[in-house]
């Protein structure tokens, strides 16, 4: 019986996701629908991967700080996730093969961070209603 509660121990350390956030920026001259079927892909990605999907924001057309690819602005997009750790390389890969995304950053979420991002997240939910 012992041994048994340390092997279930074992799997639920193999089996811990992790909480991430990742941002993208994609190229300006997208109209609309192209840029909703850039998110579509990425979000369709990470679920089919077996990422859990917390929290998603659209930021829009902004300003960049900097030009890239001579271009001055981006339609930003954030997206709050928890998914196994192997999962971040294929992400890091789709990104780089998509030529409509300009950037882009996954960040692991320690607890602090994912508590502000809840604290985030019920701020704006406030906001809306």
């Amino acid at each position: 019986m012992h041994a048994q509660l340390g092997e279930y121990k074992l799997l639920i350390l193999f089996n811990m996701k992790n909480h991430y956030e990742t941002v993208f920026i994609l190229t300006p001259v997208l109209s609309a629908e192209q840029v909703e079927e850039a998110v579509k892909k990425f979000r369709d990605f990470l679920t089919s991967n077996g990422a859990e999907i917390i929290w998603e924001e659209d930021w829009g057309l902004k300003k960049l700080a900097y030009p890239i690819q001579h271009k001055k602005t981006g339609f930003y997009h954030l997206i709050e996730f928890k998914a196994e750790p192997e999962l971040i390389e294929k992400l890091d890969l789709e990104y780089r093969r998509d030529e409509r995304v300009m950037r882009h950053l996954v960040v692991k979420l320690d607890k602090y961070a994912a508590e502000w991002a809840e604290k985030r997240r019920k701020k704006i939910k406030e906001k809306k209603s």
